[in-house]
């Protein structure tokens, strides 16, 4: 993953280093266990560990055995091997390259989700902070892009907020799925290595065992994982989308926080673009991508085979990396994002009144006429103000047919704003309790 679009943190868990470090545990873990069941010397398992918790992994002299081997797993064994001494020869007994590879990516998917889950905690955070702020802000809520019924800014800040906390628990499912540990050997039959040394492992790592592994930990468990990760995605975009919408000229009813020295085009002074929210969709559409491949995963050739490899290499390290990247900056976009009251409500009223066509629709209605009969009074004196020919309320006050079922009064009295908002505080009740 390129480092633009990076943190340290999701960077470093994806680093060589850290990769080989995870190998080192796990191997050194296995030899703790074997130790235990008696099947290697205790001494042998205590002086891997002290060696190789003090080792440090020359990166650079992995990969050049790996140019002779041709296989980086016994590239790392072999420079393992250089400085454990001859208790090496027990380092990987009765294990296949796949209980490390997949053990240890396990170990990192987890701990990419920790973070991930924070990053979801800090969006949460932002969002329920601003949408307490703006709880009764009235702005205009739109059905295909047009002005539809009043709402309020707070709520659609706090309809984010139910979407994220349900994208935090697919992260915790996706969590407890994909953390899995595989110590079965060859074609996962135990035959060379005894099932109570992958329960040790799995527990000291903080993993289950794979129930049965075949060679490889079963890829839907992969596939579910990237698809969850797709679904947060899809959550930044839609909010991302919104926000670009909302910074339109002609809406300008919020935008991002334009900073001192900042400079929105090379060309047009005057520009202040919603280029976070670009980028977040951007961002978005990246860690979707890596869902088709990681269902192709799944359909690996019999007990195992390595088309998934090159994959997860790319798709594990791209796919945690830019969705933490993403999470994070859309909670800054969030902290900091500048709102317009004033605009809101110069644009709730920008249709003359329209707005509470449906108020109207059923007051007459409820006074005895049929729904069609009221509708097609409502929608004629709506089509004068559509055509931009006056105001709402004036034409339904001079209507024959209006005057007959509804007083001046009644009428002004259904183009009340606050009823609009008389549930939003059950509506916040039910989102974030009693707070």
């Amino acid at each position: 993953m390129i480092p633009r679009y990076s943190r340290p943190e999701m960077t470093a868990l994806w680093s060589p280093e850290t990769r080989f470090r995870i190998w080192f545990e796990i191997e050194a873990h296995v030899c703790d266990a074997l130790a235990e069941i008696g099947a290697i010397p205790k001494e042998a398992a205590k002086a891997i560990w002290e060696r190789g918790r003090r080792a440090k992994f020359n990166v650079a002299r992995i990969d050049d055995i790996e140019r002779a081997t041709r296989h980086d797993v016994i590239a790392f064994l072999t420079h393992l091997a250089e400085f454990i001494g001859p208790e090496s020869r027990y380092v990987h007994m009765g294990l296949t390259s796949s209980d490390l590879l997949d053990t240890c990516l396990a170990v990192q998917l987890k701990r990419a989700s920790d973070i991930l889950i924070a990053d979801v905690d800090a969006l949460l955070a932002a969002l329920k902070g601003r949408a307490f702020e703006h709880k009764m802000t009235p702005t205009i809520g739109r059905s295909h892009g047009v002005h539809a019924e009043p709402t309020t800014f707070g709520l659609k800040l706090a309809s984010a907020y139910a979407e994220f906390s349900r994208a935090r628990a697919r992260l915790a499912t996706a969590r407890e799925e994909i953390s899995t540990c595989a110590i079965s050997g060859a074609v996962g039959t135990f035959a060379n290595v005894d099932p109570r040394v992958e329960e040790q492992v799995a527990k000291k790592l903080g993993l289950r065992p794979e129930p049965i592994s075949t060679q490889v930990i079963p890829r839907d468990r992969h596939a579910a994982f990237f698809a969850a990760l797709a679904v947060v995605a899809a959550s930044i975009e839609r909010l991302a989308t919104e926000i670009r919408h909302l910074q339109r000229t002609e809406v300008l009813e919020a935008e991002e926080f334009f900073a001192e020295g900042q400079k929105g085009s090379s060309a047009m002074p005057h520009k202040r673009n919603p280029v976070l929210a670009e980028n977040l969709v951007g961002l978005a559409r990246m860690v979707r991508s890596a869902v088709t491949p990681a269902m192709e995963d799944v359909a690996l050739w019999h007990e195992r085979d390595i088309s998934h490899s090159s994959v997860e290499r790319m798709i594990g390290p791209d796919a945690t990396i830019t969705l933490d990247f993403a999470l994070a900056r859309l909670a800054e976009v969030i902290d900091k994002l500048v709102v317009y009251p004033k605009n809101m409500l110069k644009n709730l009223d920008k249709l003359g009144g329209l707005i509470h066509s449906q108020r109207v629709l059923l007051a007459l209605i409820e006074k005895g006429l049929s729904r069609e009969v009221a509708y097609a009074i409502v929608q004629r004196n709506a089509t004068k103000v559509w055509n931009g020919e006056g105001d709402f309320l004036a034409f339904l006050k001079t209507d024959k047919d209006v005057a007959k079922t509804l007083s001046a009064r009644e009428l002004e009295a259904l183009f009340d704003l606050g009823y609009h908002l008389k549930h939003v505080d059950t509506i916040f009740r039910r989102m974030f309790g009693e707070s």
